[in-house]
């Protein structure tokens, strides 16, 4: 292989809050420590706001360029141009995150001109776990898919060199999508060190947390409805997390419908790693409800710090939380949840809390770009 290969991430976010974009700028930077020249390409796009970001940045080392896009459905349905851009870095890799947009097709044929130059690039789709996302479509978002997997997707998949799975449930996703079991490798996104190594941050006090975005698709209203039946009358419930003000104010309405003001705390986001490390472990229980999540990283950022964890009977966090013995799973009914966390209780949960925390090691950013450089280095 040679010594300094070049890397293309292509992502339609790389500024403002984006998951996507977490694991690419996590990515690029370690691989870059590494010793590759890694570009980032992205929209000019904010992810969460109507801003324009600047044309380029340096960030971590990393050079990212933008480019001027034109928005075709959704959030993040988007055409963006940089084919010659690309041509000219003349990449030996090119990462394409997230399946059903276009600038991953436009990786192969990038890949393909280039090959017509005597160039041997490689071309990995890294998915983001698009499959479980019926709840947050609209009628016409769903005849969109299915067109894109029958017509584009079932062509397209078996054209990359690997399909990176960030999940162990999306595979049969993709082998019904008539991608072939050689070419799918399963790389999960990666949380920092410090989630495994910082001694605790704070003293454990009677709440729970659910940490992440408030919006319709986490299903707080589920959580804030079971408050009444846990048995733990001073159990307090932190929400903390950029809130959709819509939901948010459908949230504040059944809490004063419930009379539970005085037992319920809507936190600000929280993005500084000690900060965040800081509100777990001030926290009893973590729970997360979602009706439906890709790879849900503040789950396992609790798991890592042996919090006990509940979580909703969905395929990812199914993947992540075996109930009883590394946290606990419920249906999605405020009775199952309020049976889980009085359970929880009543228990001793330290065998659990250990088994959350080693369960969730190979999360490890070191782990993971180990095995992303694997994956290169099998690929030359």
């Amino acid at each position: 292989m040679k010594n300094r290969l070049k890397i293309l991430e292509l992502t339609n976010f790389s500024a403002g809050i984006c998951g996507v974009w977490q694991r690419v700028k996590e990515e690029s930077a370690r691989l870059r420590e590494k010793g590759y020249d890694v570009r980032v390409f992205s929209s000019n796009a904010t992810k969460g706001n109507a801003d324009i970001a600047c044309e380029s940045e340096i960030l971590n080392n990393v050079k990212i360029n933008r480019f001027p896009f034109k928005k075709l459905g959704g959030e993040s349905f988007m055409n963006w141009n940089f084919e010659q851009e690309a041509l000219d870095f003349s990449p030996d890799i090119i990462i394409c995150h997230s399946y059903r947009h276009l600038h991953t097709t436009k990786a192969l044929k990038i890949a393909e001109k280039l090959e017509k130059q005597g160039k041997n690039c490689k071309v990995f789709l890294v998915t983001h776990a698009p499959f479980e996302r019926a709840e947050s479509r609209s009628l016409l978002q769903k005849i969109s898919v299915d067109f894109y997997d029958f017509f584009v997707g079932r062509k397209t998949l078996n054209k990359f060199d690997k399909i990176i799975a960030i999940t162990k449930w999306e595979i049969p996703y993709l082998k019904k999508l008539g991608v072939q079991d050689s070419k799918i490798v399963y790389i999960p996104n990666g949380i920092p060190e410090q989630f495994f190594i910082l001694k605790k941050q704070a003293k454990e006090t009677n709440q729970i947390l659910f940490l992440g975005r408030i919006s319709p698709i986490k299903n707080i209203e589920v959580l804030i409805r079971a408050m009444p039946l846990i048995k733990n009358k001073s159990l307090k419930l932190v929400l903390a997390g950029p809130a959709e003000e819509d939901y948010k104010k459908k949230l504040r309405e059944i809490i004063k419908e419930l009379k539970l003001s005085d037992r319920i705390i809507f936190h600000k986001p929280v993005y500084e790693i000690q900060e965040k490390i800081k509100l777990i472990d001030s926290s009893k229980i973590f729970v997360l409800p979602s009706k439906s999540e890709g790879m849900p990283q503040s789950l396992i950022e609790a798991m890592a710090r042996g919090k006990i964890v509940v979580g909703n009977d969905i395929p990812a966090i199914r993947d992540l939380i075996k109930d009883g013995k590394n946290g606990y799973i419920f249906k999605n009914i405020k009775e199952g949840l309020a049976e889980k966390i009085n359970t929880a209780f009543r228990r001793d949960n330290s065998q659990i809390e250990n088994n959350a925390r080693d369960s969730v090691r190979e999360f490890n950013w070191d782990r993971v770009i180990n095995r992303i450089e694997g994956l290169f280095k099998s690929s030359f």
